[in-house]
């Protein structure tokens, strides 16, 4: 048995078919931040799917389980180079072994990985549902692609909490699709890009050339269309921001003979740009619990500082709640409130303060803790055992603005910001400490997530780091000031409000999912036709 085993495995590794459907994926990650290449996705799937249509023409064997081969290898490919940042804070604050980071890596990936491979089994089960019995020619119906691709990234971004990191529409937040962000979204754009890239596979294959050429025409036309629609407009009203970026070692931030140095950088830093209205520190940047002592006595001092000021401050910091004996990663905003306050908004305790909701796994808090912890340092990472805020909290204010936060890993779930955003909702604010993943990718990624929030929802964005990428974008996403990374400096930017509302903040997904099930049906309902007749 064994022997079969490796006999099969070896025969895997040396199909060329398979390298190919790897490489494919393996090159999406040049779409993303930092590289940005958007046209790549418009070569790599349609040839991938040229492939795939190839490859089941060309064989004997079943077209179900060499369609689920072929995606999860291509997913593997498209995971492992495009998440391959995570492995930066495993390997050097994981405190593993490089075997055991590198294994540890592999898992994930082949997770992450199981998503897509479901959109390939269903895509093939679902073709051979209402196939000719009497055909001798395997085939499959790619235009059933898109619609469960974008079922499957809705399961990923939901079970075991979520991890929507990359999917495909990110990296289309430059290309022409980019106008019809703010109708249908990241996952409308995911769903638009398969279906273009489906239909171009198509024409190149000479296959069902007048369906593909319509499908290409009318996405052009729409996206024609919505490059002259202005959904939020710009008011006469700007405001002064200030980003501290304190540029605090990951190593040393946690140290307790670093609390007060770090927390007075980030106070000298604000003192002298106290012309801006609102000052923005970022994630922990207070590294220790609210309720301390030592906490207390700098707060107040900070509140005062920016109160006489006319200023306010949005800092990050740990909580610890007596009551419930809870730790949160939260947000509180010192100085004014409002700009007629005449002392600092500030008091432990008051309701102007958000609670992280998303949770980051591992890192934040730590499924199956009791069997977990006790096996490597990874498990056991400072801060690592947090509860979880309230889904939906009220906006922040601070100096007369609404200021709708989201803490690090949660601006890739556009859900949790739909359900906290307002038509009053004046910015959109995400912090962060990046510092766990170096100088790789996983940062830039992470700005370009942010920038597709503030696009879908047409707002200003900032976006506040310990080490970069601190930034700001304006309600069209796009990016108007940054600051480079690893370098202790403080963004200073005036941005224009704006108002009114995107179709996406007010629809959300739903416009996607009805026209994905309307496609679908469409699909396997003409399928089904087809079949009786022949």
């Amino acid at each position: 048995m064994f022997k079969s085993l490796l006999i099969k495995c070896k025969n895997n590794i040396s199909d060329k078919s398979l390298w190919l459907s790897f490489i494919a994926g393996l090159n999406l990650v040049f779409t993303y931040a930092p590289f940005s290449l958007w046209w790549i996705s418009f070569i790599a799937l349609p040839l991938w799917f040229i492939h795939l249509e190839k490859v089941i023409l060309n064989t004997n064997k079943k077209t179900t389980r060499l369609i689920t081969k072929h995606c999860f290898i291509f997913a593997f490919g498209w995971f492992a180079s495009g998440i391959s940042w995570v492995h930066v804070s495993i390997a050097e604050f994981g405190g593993m072994p490089l075997i055991a980071s590198l294994l540890l890596m592999m898992l994930l990936c082949i997770y992450l990985a199981l998503y897509p491979t479901f959109t390939g089994y269903l895509t093939a089960k679902a073709s051979l549902l209402f196939s000719d019995k009497d055909s001798q020619k395997p085939s499959i119906n790619l235009w059933l692609f898109p619609s469960i691709w974008i079922l499957s990234e809705y399961l990923r971004g939901v079970v075991l909490t979520g991890f929507p990191w990359l999917s495909l529409g990110y990296g289309q937040i430059n290309s022409p699709l980019a106008p019809l962000i703010p109708i249908i979204g990241e996952v409308g754009i995911t769903f638009c890009l398969l279906l273009f890239c489906v239909a171009i596979s198509k024409i190149l294959l000479k296959q069902q050339i007048k369906r593909s050429i319509t499908v290409v025409a009318i996405a052009l036309i729409l996206i024609f269309v919505s490059q002259k629609q202005d959904w939020v407009v710009p008011t006469d009203k700007t405001v002064k921001v200030a980003l501290v970026q304190g540029n605090i070692e990951q190593s040393i931030k946690w140290q307790p003979e670093e609390q007060w140095p770090t927390m007075l950088k980030y106070l000298d830093l604000s003192r002298t740009n106290y012309d801006a209205q609102l000052i923005i520190w970022p994630e922990s940047a207070i590294p220790a619990i609210e309720t301390m002592s030592t906490s207390q006595e700098f707060l107040e001092l900070a509140n005062q500082s920016a109160a006489l000021n006319n200023a306010a401050i949005v800092s990050g910091i740990l909580n610890y709640n007596f009551e419930s004996k809870e730790y949160f990663n939260s947000l509180i905003v010192l100085g004014k409130k409002h700009i007629e306050d005449d002392e600092g908004n500030y008091y432990y305790g008051n309701s102007n303060r958000y609670d992280k909701n998303h949770l980051l796994p591992i890192g934040e808090f730590v499924p199956f803790s009791e069997f977990l912890r006790p096996l490597a340092p990874l498990f056991n990472l400072p801060q690592s055992s947090f509860s979880r805020g309230s889904y939906v909290q009220n906006n922040l204010v601070a100096n007369d603005l609404r200021i709708l936060p989201l803490i690090c890993f949660e601006i890739a779930f556009p859900e949790q910001l739909a359900a906290n955003f307002f038509n009053d909702s004046d910015i959109l604010l995400t912090v962060s400490n990046d510092a766990w993943f170096g100088n790789s990718h996983g940062p830039h990624q992470h700005m370009e997530i942010a920038r597709m929030r503030s696009l879908e929802f047409g707002r200003p964005l900032l976006r506040s780091t310990n080490n970069g990428v601190t930034a700001i974008t304006d309600h069209r996403g796009e990016i108007t000031q940054q600051l480079p990374q690893f370098k202790q400096e403080v963004l200073k930017a005036e941005i224009q409000l704006v108002s009114g509302m995107t179709p996406y903040s007010q629809y959300g997904r739903y416009p996607t999912w009805i026209f994905a099930l309307i496609t679908f049906l469409i699909i396997m309902i003409k399928k089904r036709s087809l079949s009786k007749a022949l």
